[in-house]
């Protein structure tokens, strides 16, 4: 395990740091790994996930984290979805009850 796990790092996927013209640019990922078995069978696997890079410029050092620009959208469009539907729902539900109950 000690092994797999210092390989799941954001250098495995994306490289090592990269300088150039004074601007050194390293990755910074999430990385996990997790085993499992059962009967006569074992398993495992290993997951890294970008979550931006550290600029190193002039001095100093700036994180850019990198954003998921679906999870900025699909939330709110959900939401708005669910909202808009939710007097047809309730209408529809308040129908069914009254023909149940006849």
């Amino acid at each position: 395990m000690d092994s797999i796990g210092g390989r799941a790092g954001a250098a495995t996927v994306f490289g090592e740091p990269i300088t150039a013209d004074g601007i050194t640019i390293i990755p910074v990922a999430r990385a996990g790994f997790g085993f499992g078995g059962g009967g006569d069978s074992v398993g495992g696997g290993i997951e890294v996930r970008p979550l931006g890079y550290i600029e190193i410029s002039h001095g100093g050092a700036r994180y850019h984290p990198i954003r998921d620009a679906w999870g900025h959208v699909i939330v709110p469009l959900t939401a708005i979805a669910a909202g808009l539907a939710a007097p047809w729902m309730i209408r529809s539900a308040i129908k069914f009850r009254r023909t149940i109950h006849r």
